[in-house]
């Protein structure tokens, strides 16, 4: 066993992703933003509690894994870990992130806490048994920019809860995208995804085009609730357009490898260029 193999454990591209969010969250707070030390705290409470979580969801769909070309090479699956090295790391880890985040911010410890138990205990069992489990992912992962937030305020403000309501709508059509775009795996683990219980052009992608369109007046209210100005209002619209021309495109002419793809790329650019856009909006505000 290696160092790099428990890091590949805590999936840090998706890890990273999510300590962006919670970034997000601390700098566009009102009450903030907090010192360069405070910051560097917040997340790396933060980057525990995830990526404890991820390698503790690692061991609990190990078995899954294992049936899955994405995954069949992970550490557990392809024998480079043992599962209950995984166990102990990814509850330790994230222990260690909500301890550290009780004594910054108890409100932030308990909506960490939150996301590590929904994401582990509810969503992971869930994507064995129901389609629905990618309503109940979004939960977790839509915590972490309310977890900024509140560890510099100390309260669920609204703009807190305007980022989660958004990184919550966000999250289906970027993982819908990527359950199409490895369709076959899915059904040959036996998961119960859209795509695989529902089939392709119809329903799946409806509902992919309606979470696109909800989420994109909603960065605009931040500037309402939260240092985002004038450059987040114009800006994050216009993304969104963009992002759901590529989901109608793929509605309109059909789910294809390409296409999926082409949403699931569509997806993390969106985000991508949102946060930053927020981020500088944040930055020049204050």
């Amino acid at each position: 066993m290696r160092f790099r193999d428990l890091l590949l454990l805590t999936k840090p591209r998706l890890s990273g992703l999510v300590l962006v969010s919670a970034g997000v969250g601390l700098l566009l707070c009102p009450s903030g933003p907090p010192s360069v030390h405070g910051a560097f705290y917040i997340l790396l409470g933060t980057a525990l509690v995830v990526g404890g979580a991820n390698a503790y969801n690692s061991y609990l769909e190990r078995d899954l894994d294992a049936l899955m070309v994405r995954t069949r090479n992970r550490p557990i699956p392809a024998g480079r870990v043992r599962p209950e090295v995984a166990a102990w790391f990814g509850a330790v880890t994230a222990l260690l992130g909500i301890v550290l985040l009780w004594l910054i911010q108890p409100l932030a410890c308990l909506l960490a806490a939150l996301a590590f138990a929904s994401y582990a205990w509810v969503y992971t069992p869930l994507k064995r048994v129901t389609p629905l489990c990618t309503l109940v992912g979004a939960l977790p992962g839509a915590l972490p920019p309310m977890i900024g937030w509140v560890a510099v305020s100390g309260r669920l403000d609204p703009g807190a809860w305007l980022l989660f309501a958004w990184l919550f709508l966000w999250q289906p059509p970027h993982f819908l995208a990527l359950a199409f775009l490895y369709e076959e795996d899915y059904r040959s683990a036996g998961m119960p995804m859209l795509p695989v219980v529902h089939g392709r052009g119809g329903l799946v992608e409806r509902l992919m085009f309606l979470y696109t369109l909800l989420l994109i007046p909603l960065p605009m209210f931040l500037v309402a609730w939260s240092r985002a100005g004038s450059i987040t209002f114009v800006v994050t619209p216009i993304l969104g357009l963009g992002f759901l021309a590529v989901i109608g495109f793929e509605w309109l002419k059909g789910t294809t490898p390409a296409t999926a793809r082409a949403s699931f790329s569509a997806s993390i650019l969106y985000l991508g260029l949102a946060f930053l856009t927020l981020l500088l909006d944040a930055t020049i505000t204050g």
